[in-house]
């Protein structure tokens, strides 16, 4: 694939991809914050050339150019609008701050789209997104991709089903996520409906391949889990509807917590009703751990009248065996970390 050097300009016109074009480009590679015009960004996707944004980042070498392709196609500009507007969605509503939370696509088997890192979900337009296969190597785009994608990746390996993931750090959620507990079931229907039942992972460093395989073992049940100490990953069929389970657990959580402040207790949902939302909840292929245990108890209430969280269900925590193995870890790396030291 040729790649055409366009890092002199600081705007790119429709002129300058045609000119790009004749000369046989595959790539331009233009400047970080150069600006690339409409009519420019519409002759790109006409001619299906890759947009490189300065050194770093860009397109590993040796890539398929039907991925590429893939990369700068329309159904790929469709996406990368929606991944755009689901970032601003989530700085407008406070559940990102600096250059957190992470969102992505599965566009095709073995290639995601991802947003960058060091960038602000607010600030996030097209040409920042980036594109990796399934192990996490960088495929296309203008910037590193996310430093979190291994977590979306183990998800979309785990859950067929998945096309979008976003995790972001809502306050009320996150706020479940740092205690260690779950809110409880059977209290608003469309909760019950969308979420339901939350897992709640262990905590591992963010970016490691271990803080990935913490949700390998809820995904399957769950497609909104609280990360301990850190936030909320939520999975769907599209970004936006992954966004969505993301407001609907954290406003739940909002709206417990306000609950609270009144004095009262909680009245639930009965046993035999909140059975009906299951129902409905099966048919919408929505997943959740009760479709396939019978033995699972359909609400889980506080031990208490009035409380707002309850432990984690069985399973929804780390085992003796996963403890251990942290621990031994953990000292492994102590141990090294004193002996560098000597």
């Amino acid at each position: 694939m040729k790649t055409i050097d366009l890092t002199s300009l600081k705007v790119v016109t429709e002129g300058d991809i045609e000119a790009a074009a004749a000369d046989g480009a595959g790539e331009i590679a233009v400047l970080e914050r150069a600006i690339v015009t409409p009519s420019a960004k519409d002759a790109l996707d006409r001619r299906g050339i890759g947009l490189r944004r300065g050194a770093a980042g860009g397109a590993a070498a040796g890539v398929d150019p039907s991925r590429i392709a893939l990369f700068n196609s329309r159904e790929a500009a469709a996406i990368k609008e929606e991944i755009c507007a689901v970032g601003r969605k989530l700085w407008m509503r406070q559940y990102v701050d600096g250059n957190g939370g992470n969102i992505s696509y599965r566009i095709g088997p073995n290639e995601v789209i991802c947003t960058p890192t060091l960038v602000s979900k607010a600030d996030l337009r097209p040409e920042d997104l980036s594109m990796v296969d399934l192990d996490g190597k960088q495929l296309a785009g203008g910037r590193p991709r996310t430093s979190e994608i291994l977590l979306h990746l183990e998800i979309y390996k785990a859950v067929p089903e998945a096309k979008g993931v976003v995790h972001c750090h809502p306050p009320h959620a996150t706020a479940y996520a740092i205690t260690g507990k779950v809110p409880p079931t059977c209290v608003i229907p469309e909760y019950e409906v969308f979420v339901g039942k939350v897992a709640i992972s262990p905590y591992e460093t963010p970016g490691t391949a271990a803080f990935a395989r913490t949700v390998i073992p809820y995904v399957r049940t769950h497609n909104t889990i609280l990360l301990s100490n850190h936030g909320i990953v939520c999975w769907g069929d599209t970004v936006t509807h992954a966004e969505w389970y993301a407001e609907v657990v954290d406003t739940y959580c909002w709206t417990l917590m306000l609950a609270a402040q009144l004095g009262t207790p909680l009245s639930h949902i009965a046993d035999n009703k909140a059975a009906d939302l299951l129902e409905i909840k099966k048919k919408l292929g929505l997943p959740d751990p009760r479709h396939e245990d019978s033995s699972c108890a359909v609400c889980d209430l506080p031990a208490r009248p009035g409380e707002i969280a309850i432990d984690p269900p069985p399973g929804s925590g780390p085992t003796r065996a996963e403890v251990d193995e942290l621990v031994k870890e953990i000292t492994e790396r102590v141990m090294a970390a004193l002996k560098e030291r000597a």
